[in-house]
This record gives structure tokens, sequence and C-alpha cells, in this order.
């Protein structure tokens, strides 16, 4: 059993609201009633409207009410030490040690599952990364992995069935550029005099493909010198293509970032599937022609206006692609489809919600996270980042210099909606400065005291933890369950980061201040290395659905 402080309270709100008004009280609006933590701490650990929500059903004045629900109140339990009327009518609740300590007993007990949710029975889907195989992976698809993968380990963690999945951009112009690119490489270091083209891309890894190529015989066609060059572009990029995709696919692998499946967007045309979505649009008569080119009546549904799907020379738009890809997931039953995608793609998301609309589907079945630019910085120094025509650091190298561990931290430690300052020389310093660093320690710093403890004899007796600082943590491990439920419901994984550090902050103050371990004291020394344990064990849950390590030793 997990042990919930609000939904404790809230129960007992309830019942007494009943033993006061009889069969009548059943018709009463309980669901407005609202249990939360005050903001001042003085005002004890958790407060309720209940009296001021009911007063008007009751005829009675809020603070009378209020006194009538606390002489109510049921509790053989012991958990409720002190009651307060405050304000307009406001009930304030503190609760006894009798509680912190079932609390904490429940926590212990329920051990790796501790803020599992039960299977909700909710298939979704989290695309993400999703990179054109046309260069390597950047910090900013760092950050997209980061948070992807971490949204499908929350999501599954609370209740949902997850699939992951890449969608690999390997249709359309930007790949004929990258065959295009190849070629041009290898057309210079043939001798070719001619200059490299302005839209091409640059990079150090283009040179690279093409000097391999060159290297190696084997590879391509024995005719490829006869070929016509669209046709030497076409294989280029293909072969480029799937050489950047296997690099992809190591580099995700690498940072723990698990894709179970690829999808190609070539597969949409080969199998027919852009031309099926289409024909479903046209059911729909959400499809017209004009000026020669087809086009979808997407400003009713949401889009400022309505989008081209085929062009007037025949050629399919990015979005026929688009809606296709989405017609499919949709046909393999998800119940929410997570995109991950960069924030520059803002302006697209009203155009496919207006598209899973028209193909007959709830538009909210489709929820769209937008990753926020990342600023890579070295002493507070911003470092060049990528563009087509420059150098550019890599994911690689940046997990290369920092770890994964800290790299999957210092990514996901804001909102994706904001942008992140992401500061090498922080990410790899070992003092409170470099976050991960200080959440992980309360893991390696635990598993020390629990090496330097006596083993213990019997069950600790968890009610002689009554410092300020012990009720603070157990309070605070409390409400991770309710911390994973919001994380899981506003797909923000930062609200995880964000809880970690707040325990780290906690645990470090409460063990500069209090001794764990006292010899004198074995009773209570039992007691605190059961709290310390319940918040390594807690921590390590925390860090595993972010995707990060919990050392023992650092």
């Amino acid at each position: 059993m997990t042990f919930s402080m609000k939904l404790m309270i809230r129960q007992k709100i309830e019942d007494a609201i009943r033993s006061l008004g009889g069969p009548s009280a059943q018709d009463w609006p309980l669901a407005s009633i609202v249990v939360e933590e005050p903001k001042d701490p003085d005002h004890g650990h958790l407060a309720t409207n209940a009296a001021l929500t009911l007063a008007k059903a009751l005829g009675q004045k809020p603070r009378t009410l209020a006194d009538q629900i606390i002489a109510a109140l049921a509790d053989p339990e012991g958990y409720i030490e002190s009651t307060q009327v405050a304000g307009p009518g406001f009930i304030n609740f503190r609760l006894s040690g009798q509680w912190w300590a079932q609390a904490l007993s429940s926590i212990i007990a329920t051990g790796s599952d501790f803020g599992r949710i039960p299977a909700t029975g909710r298939r979704v889907q989290v695309e993400y990364v999703s990179a054109n195989p046309t260069g390597p992976l950047h910090v900013g698809h760092g950050r997209g992995a980061a948070l992807g993968d971490s949204l499908a380990r929350i999501l599954s963690f609370a209740g949902d069935e997850v699939s992951r999945e890449y969608y690999v951009n390997d249709a359309g112009r930007q790949m004929r550029i990258l065959g295009a690119s190849v070629l041009a490489r290898l057309k210079e270091l043939k001798g070719s005099p001619l200059p490299f083209p302005d839209d091409h891309y640059r990079g150090q890894y283009i040179i690279d493909l093409a000097k391999t190529f060159l290297a190696s015989p084997q590879i391509g066609p024995k005719d490829f010198a006869d070929l016509p060059e669209p046709s030497q572009v076409a294989w280029l990029s293909q072969w480029a293509g799937n050489q950047i995709l296997d690099d992809i696919k190591k580099d995700l692998l690498d940072f723990r970032a698990i894709q179970e499946d690829w999808f190609s967007e070539r597969s949409l045309y080969e199998k027919g599937l852009v031309d099926e979505a289409l024909g479903a649009l046209k059911k729909g008569g959400h499809i017209y022609e004009k000026e020669q080119a087809l086009w979808f009546r997407s400003e009713p549904l949401g889009d400022d206006k309505d989008r081209v799907l085929i062009k007037s020379d025949g050629e399919k738009t990015y979005l026929a692609a688009d809606v296709a890809y989405h017609h499919n997931k949709l046909e393999r039953g998800y119940d929410l489809m997570v995109d991950v995608w960069g924030a520059d793609h803002h302006g697209y998301i009203p155009r496919v919600k207006a598209a899973v609309e028209a193909l007959g589907y709830d538009r909210e079945r489709l929820a769209v996270v937008l990753i926020q630019l990342v600023n890579l910085l070295r002493h507070g120094q911003v470092v060049t980042m990528s563009t087509r025509a420059g150098e550019f650091v890599t994911l690689r190298e940046v997990v290369t210099e920092v770890g994964v561990d800290a790299a999957r931290f210092m990514f996901l430690t804001r909102s994706h909606e904001s942008p992140l300052d992401f500061d090498l020389e922080v990410a790899k310093a070992q003092n409170r400065d470099n976050p991960v660093y200080y959440v992980q320690y309360v893991c390696a710093r635990i598993f020390s005291l629990r090496q330097k403890g006596s083993p213990s004899t019997g069950p600790a007796d968890l009610t002689l933890l009554v410092a300020p600082e012990e009720v603070d943590l157990v309070r605070h491990l409390s409400g991770f369950p309710e911390t994973v439920q919001a994380a899981a419901r506003r797909l923000e994984p930062h609200l995880l980061t964000a809880w970690l550090t707040n325990t780290a902050r906690l645990f470090h103050q409460y063990y500069g201040r209090h001794k764990i371990i006292d010899e004198a004291n074995p009773a209570l020394t039992q007691a605190r290395l059961a709290l310390a344990e319940a918040i390594r064990q807690v921590t390590v849950i925390g860090l595993t659905l972010v995707g990060v390590s919990a050392p023992e030793q650092m």
C-alpha cells in the first residue's frame, strides 16, 4: 500500500461530512473539496477548503462548519496530531509521528515499485529524435533524445503500454542533397576544380564518407563511374544515409535512448500509404484542387490556412508524408501519439492536428512536445553550434567529454519549453554545482552508511524519527508518486530531476545536522538507517526514470 497523506485526510474529511449530513450528504459537491499542502509550513502539513465549499449546502457559516467537521473526524489510528481553523474557514492539519512512521514503512515495503501505477490499458507511442539521416546527432538532438526516452520510461512506470519509434526521413530533397554532397566531395578528392555548392552539406563527415567510398572498391555498383549523375546521386543518397543512420543508432544506444522501431519515410511511398491517407482525406471532403495542385482544407480545422499536399508538378509535399505517417500510427491503434519535435516546428502542429481530425480521430490523440534550443557553454562562454556551412559539436563529443549520466541529467534540468544552457565544465565538476553529481552522491553516501552500520536485530522503530528534517524527508518521499503522475500527465520529465535535486538538498542538509550512526543509541541509528535506505531506494527509482545510473561509490 502507498500511503498518501492527501488521500488519507480527504477520506477522513468526506467521512466526517457524511456523518454530519445524513443521506442528503451523498448529493453534496464533495468533488470540489481541495486538499493541498499550504505554502507556509506554519499552517501545518495539509489544508482543505471543505468548509468553504460546502457551507452554502448546509446553510452554515464556513468557520462554524469547519469546527463541526473537526469534531466529527474519526482518527482511531492517531494519524492527526492537531487541527486548526484558519482565515474564513480553512482547516489546517498537522500529522503525527505515527502517520510518518506508517508512511515510511509503506515506502520501504513497496520497494522498487514505489510510485508505480497499475496498468491503465492505454497504448502510447513516443516518437522522438527522428533527425534526418544527413548528418551526425548534435547536442540539440541529445536534448530530444533524453526527453523522449525519459518520457517513455515515465509513461510506462505510470501504467501505459509504451512503444518508442524513430521516423527516418529517408526520402525527399534533403536526401538528394546528401547524395549530391558526397558526389561533390568525391569529385574534389579526384582533383575536380569545381567549387563546392553553397547549398550542399558541409562538415568533415561528408569528406569521410567520400574517402570511405573511394577506399573500398567493393562499395557501390561496378559501373558506378559510368552511371548518369542523377543515378549516382540516388545511389549515394541511400548508401550515405544508411551509414549515417548506423552511426545515429549507435549514438542513441550509447546514450541509453532506446528505439524499438525505425519507421522509414520511403516505405510510405513504396507501400502506397501516402495515397491511402490522401484517399481517406478525399473521402471525408477535406481535399480540393486549385491551380493544378491538390490542397488540404485545413483552415476550418484550426490551421491558419489551407495546405498543399501535391504540387502542380505532381511532387508530394512533406505534409502529405506526415499525414500518411500519422494515419498509419492511428491505424496501429495508439490511444496517444507523443511527438517530440524541435521548436522550429511550432507552426506545424495545427496542420498535423487538423489532419488527425480530418482522418476521423480525436485531435487530442496527438500531443507534441517542442524542444527549445541548447546553448552549449564552456566556462560560461558559448561554444559554436551547428550550421550547414560550419563545424558543429556532436552529441557523441559531448557524451565522451562529460559522460552519459551528466549529459542526460543536464538536458532534463529545465522545462523543454525553455532554452537550456549546458555548461560542459559544470557537467564535469564533482561538487554540488553539478546537479547530477549532487544527486548521485546521495546514493553513494547512503551505501557507505549502510556498510558502516551494524546489522539490524529487528524492525526499526520508525516513530523515533521526530526531528523536523526527518519529517520533511518522509513528507517529501511520500510525494514521489504524485510527482511521477504529474510528469506523465504533463509530459514533463524535468519535474523528476527537480524532485531528485530537492531530495539531494534535503538529505545532504540532514546528514550535516544529524548523526546517522550513533553507537550510544542503536535504536535511533536503526531508524535513521531505515530512513536513509528509503531515500536511496526512491532516488534510484527517480534516476532510473530519467535514464541515469545510481552509483554505490563516487
